[in-house]
């Protein structure tokens, strides 16, 4: 059994909080400058210069590359051979979006109830935390600060087996379209497809975190339809930050799970140009 101190984990909590929110992944870059080559609008070339340069700015100065750094959403693997020592696992991942926070002056934006009192917690916590018991003696952790405003424009529905994957590509394209500039893109558009209410949710997120991005879903079926729907998502014509123009999405990412004889439950996840995420091994 290898032990990993909830130091560690505090320590590269923080780090990854910093890293993601002033880093944009090089993959995302690259999307990016090639959807600019693509785009036929002079708005939209003129806006995807700007994200472009915003993005190496932060990158330079160490800045966000967005006003709204996020609510910091985790991913964990944690191998079945590790023994967390020092203190609690929770309890350390939500200290070091506490120190990350507050030591990279990132936007703090969580409130403590989300009806009533809504008064910010001021240090960005409770994270949301997804953990996956895994093989061996490695803990990995996957930070997705995700922006308030391409989460509103998410959701789920509950398809039935009769819709198909016909009654999918139709909801998937309602709901961009309905978004408009909304969520500022071009987007990235995490589609997740069976397993429970709840679990299409966490799939359609998840697959915002593939990697490189627009990378295809190994299943060739529906790595066609990837293919297709970023095709007729971009021929809507809402284009970068919703001015119109070819490039409205750079990626569609489609994870599935087996579901239920009665249920073909179906979530859309989308999120911004600025697809932050990062990750460490300890």
């Amino acid at each position: 059994m290898r032990e990993v101190n909830v130091n560690k984990i505090v320590e590269v909590v923080s780090s990854l909080c910093m890293d993601a929110n002033y880093n944009l992944p090089d993959d995302v870059l690259n999307a990016l400058k090639i959807a600019r080559e693509k785009e036929e609008s002079p708005t939209g070339k003129a806006i995807l210069d700007e994200i472009i340069e915003n993005n190496c700015i932060a990158r330079e100065e160490k800045l966000p590359i967005c006003q709204d750094t996020g609510f910091a959403v985790l991913f964990v693997e944690l191998g079945q051979e590790v023994h967390i020592t020092g203190g609690n696992f929770t309890d350390a991942i939500n200290d070091g979006v506490r120190k990350g926070y507050k030591d990279g002056y990132l936007r703090k934006s969580i409130v403590d109830d989300p009806v009533l009192s809504r008064v910010n917690t001021k240090d960005n916590t409770p994270a949301i935390i997804y953990t996956d018991i895994v093989p061996g003696d490695k803990l990995k952790i996957i930070i997705c600060p995700k922006g308030g405003g391409a989460e509103n424009m998410s959701e789920v529905r509950m398809l039935t087996a009769a819709d198909g994957i016909e009654g999918v590509k139709k909801f998937v394209i309602e709901r961009v379209e309905k978004s408009g500039g909304n969520p500022c893109p071009p987007i990235v558009v995490g589609i997740g497809i069976g397993g429970t209410f709840e679990k299409c949710a966490m799939l359609a997120k998840k697959a915002l975190l593939r990697e490189p991005l627009g990378a295809p879903n190994p299943d060739q079926r529906f790595a066609e339809v990837e293919k297709e729907l970023l095709e007729k998502i971009n021929k809507l014509g809402i284009g970068p930050m919703g001015l119109g123009g070819r490039i409205t999405a750079l990626a569609v990412h489609i994870e599935t799970h087996p579901c239920h004889i009665a249920t073909m439950p179906c979530a859309v996840n989308i999120n911004c140009h600025a697809a932050r995420h990062k990750s460490a091994v300890i």
